[in-house]
């Protein structure tokens, strides 16, 4: 006996005749099949209908979206009111900037108004006190008879030219009323006698003492020349003016009780003079 007789073999049994018959044809109707459904046309598919499910929003989350948008709401509102808070706080202190630089301003102009009184009433103090004085003088000097008349100057100037013109015409006005604030032609006060005499040679003086004393060159009371301006207080703030007619004389508008009248130097020595032509 052969070793391997017992060993099964691994080679697969043939098939039948028959059976292979049948396999093909099987396979042939099919085939036919086939090829006869093709001939017949492609056939028909049915719509694939496909439904798509939506997510649903919950009702937390309509409430978180309406809450976002009342609070994007009430910030607008919170900006919009700082806005105008912001420009009423502009307006308010620009306001407040005018009315403070109307309160400064205000407050130097009354500043200026009072010292400009308390200066006006110094003057006229001490103008009365000078008015009081020359009037003792006068009524002292008359009773002994050495004053000079009022009408008739005791010194008739050497004057030439212009200043000849000046002097004449304040000589003239002796014995006119002094009136403040006159200007002739029959009363006068200090400033307004030495502008209208002035005047006459075409020489247009300022209004005031104050002014005229400053008008023209500053020249020493020791080498007056007749036409000379004299004055009495500062330069520039002189309350009292005259005019020097030679001979150490002055003509000038005093005051209510003696008028225009000619007087000595040393009646009532002047601070300074001015002269002009």
């Amino acid at each position: 006996m052969s070793h391997t007789a017992h060993i099964p073999s691994h080679r697969k049994p043939r098939q039948s005749a028959s059976k292979t018959a049948l396999r093909a044809g099987v396979a042939g109707g099919v085939l036919s099949t086939i090829a006869v459904a093709g001939a017949a046309g492609p056939a028909q598919a049915e719509p694939v209908t496909q439904t798509l499910e939506m997510p649903t929003i919950t009702a937390g989350l309509s409430t978180t979206v309406a809450a976002s948008a009342q609070a994007t709401q009430q910030v607008a509102l919170d900006l919009e009111t700082q806005a105008h808070e912001d420009a009423a706080a502009a307006v308010a202190a620009k306001t407040a900037k005018k009315a403070k630089a109307e309160a400064v301003r205000k407050a130097e102009a009354e500043r200026k108004a009072e010292a400009a009184a308390k200066a006006k009433a110094e003057a006229a103090a001490e103008r009365a006190s000078r008015t009081a004085e020359r009037t003792t003088l006068s009524a002292s000097s008359g009773s002994s008879g050495s004053t000079t008349s009022a009408s008739s100057p005791s010194y008739s100037s050497n004057a030439t030219g212009s200043a000849a013109s000046v002097v004449a015409f304040a000589q003239a006005q002796i014995g006119d009323a002094y009136v403040s604030g006159g200007t002739g032609p029959n009363s006068w006060d200090c400033s307004g006698l030495v502008q209208a005499a002035f005047r006459t040679v075409g020489v247009d003086l300022p209004r005031v003492s104050q002014s005229q004393s400053t008008f023209g060159t500053q020249v020493s009371l020791d080498s007056l020349q007749p036409g000379d301006i004299l004055y009495w207080g500062g330069a520039g703030s002189a309350y009292h003016v005259g005019i020097y007619v030679g001979g150490g004389q002055f003509v000038g508008a005093q005051n209510s009780s003696t008028g225009v009248v000619q007087k000595s130097l040393d009646y009532d020595p002047p601070s300074g003079a001015v002269r002009v032509l």
